[in-house]
């Protein structure tokens, strides 16, 4: 579980530019799409005006014609040439149109000086224009089509996705059947509407397009998704090899400051040790001076020997004492500043969380929303949290993998802030607990026994107290306290 919490935000991260990744993709496709179609119907557009407007011109020349003399009748050539016109009907001055309607749009187009629509037939596939003149009047019915010029037409009437219909007073007449699904389907709508621009022929032109998912790019979006995939592996590989050499760097220093601190409380051993063999010296020295004071002077020389050694002897005497005073008092080398302890807790939590992942560790780190920040020295406060930490997880070592829990607990009270380590391992036995500070004591192969008692003589220098308890049912607790920084 802990493993897919740190995964997690990299797999949001992935899931996040992999959706705006592959919305952009769409919505780019879409805009292609939608540009295309609206291409296609603006050109279908344009040459169904050119072809009103030249039917138009055909009629107002037919009016202009004084052809009813003319045996041959020439208006009815006008089929050979242009293919959309059905039938041209022709009333002279003393005819009669065949239908009632005729007439009425002839009366029409006189008045308005322009063709004139009658008896629209669109769902069939034709309508007729009425063209009145001076000595005669046509009418012309039109196939619809035939006046589509399919030569320069910009879709494939039988493939396109495009439907396209002619319509006029709520009747309508496919141009083209395009592919719209029976039902309403998820997708896109495009649409096209606009009426041409003759007057005497004032169709509709509605074109519709539907885009269902299968139009989106999926390929270029997998592509998408796997580039940022790779893309993140890559830098999620440089950020933890960077981390890695930053814990690597912080670990070198603990240890570095470890090993000083250890040889320094290994110097005060020694010199406490020295300090009684050397006054013992000093002692007989000055007995035998004394002895040798009273001897003949045949042993002078004897006596001068003795003193050289009493002086040599308080040499040495002062050398231990000065290194032990060095080494006994820390406080005068240390830097006592405002620290914020949970800051430093989860950087010492983040310098061994290889090595607690590694021993199969879980950790829980416990801190409220309060500040804690206390009177303490970073590098020593730092290196007290680093032993209590070790300490903790070599003690968890001798417990089953799925026993192991570690709980680093921050708190405060009125005067101090605390900082807690809680491990579920063996705890430790009636006869070691109270000598766990005790220099050169140690219960584990091939340690000095001095990590816990240099952590306590830091925290005795800083104002503070390391205490330790053993936990029930069993486990270990240490608990560092530390004076609490004045408030600003």
């Amino acid at each position: 579980m802990n493993r897919f919490h740190r995964h997690l935000p990299w797999l949001a991260g992935w899931l996040l530019l992999a959706a705006v990744g592959s919305v952009l993709l769409g919505q780019r496709t879409l805009r292609q799409l939608e540009a295309g179609f609206e291409s296609n119907v603006r050109t279908a557009y344009r040459l169904l005006n050119q072809r009103t407007a030249q039917q138009d011109a055909l009629l107002s020349t037919l009016a202009l014609l004084r052809n009813g003399s003319d045996p041959t009748r020439p208006e009815q050539r006008l089929q050979s040439v242009y293919p959309q016109i059905i039938a041209v009907q022709q009333r002279g001055p003393s005819d009669v149109w065949p239908q009632p309607a005729l007439a009425a749009a002839e009366a029409e187009s006189r008045r308005l000086r322009r063709p004139v629509l009658t008896e629209p037939a669109i769902p069939q596939g034709r309508y007729q224009l009425v063209m009145a003149g001076e000595a005669h009047s046509h009418a012309v019915q039109i196939d619809i089509r035939g006046m589509v010029p399919w030569s320069e037409w910009p879709m494939s009437a039988d493939t396109s996705p495009v439907r396209l219909t002619l319509e006029h007073a709520g009747k309508a007449f496919v141009l083209q059947p395009g592919d719209l699904p029976a039902e309403p389907a998820r997708g896109w709508e495009f649409s096209f509407v606009q009426q041409l621009t003759s007057a005497s022929q004032p169709f509709d032109i509605v074109a519709q397009r539907h885009v269902g998912w299968s139009a989106l790019p999926w390929s270029q979006m997998a592509s998408w998704s796997l580039l940022v995939a790779l893309l993140l592996l890559a830098a999620r590989a440089l950020l933890r090899q960077r981390t890695d050499g930053q814990r690597a760097h912080e670990l070198l220093r603990i240890g570095q400051v470890a090993r000083l601190n250890t040889l320094g409380e290994l110097a005060a051993g020694m010199a406490n040790d020295l300090n009684q063999p050397v006054t013992e010296l000093m002692t007989n020295t000055r007995i035998a001076a004394s002895l040798l004071k009273e001897d003949p002077p045949d042993l002078f020389a004897a006596q001068l020997a003795v003193h050289a050694a009493e002086v040599h002897a308080q040499r040495v005497a002062d050398v231990m004492n000065r290194l032990r005073f060095a080494v006994s008092q820390p406080d005068k080398r240390l830097r006592i500043e405002e620290v914020d302890l949970p800051t430093l807790a989860r950087r010492a939590l983040h310098v061994l969380e290889p090595e607690l992942r590694l021993h199969g560790i879980a950790t829980d780190l416990q801190h409220g929303d309060e500040p804690i920040s206390v009177q303490a020295d970073p590098a020593a406060l730092e290196q007290i949290m680093h032993n209590l930490l070790l300490n903790a997880m070599q003690a968890l070592d001798q417990v089953q993998i799925n026993d192991r829990r570690l709980t680093v607990q921050l708190s405060k009270t009125e005067q101090h802030g605390h900082f807690l380590v809680r491990d579920t391992g063996p705890g430790m036995s009636m006869e070691v607990l109270p000598r766990v500070f005790e220099p050169f004591f140690t219960t584990r192969e091939g340690g000095l026994g001095l990590g816990l008692t240099l952590s306590e003589s830091m925290a005795q220098d800083m104002g503070g107290t390391l205490t330790a308890f053993n936990q029930l049912p069993h486990g270990a607790e240490f608990r560092l306290s530390l004076p609490l920084a004045a408030p600003h």
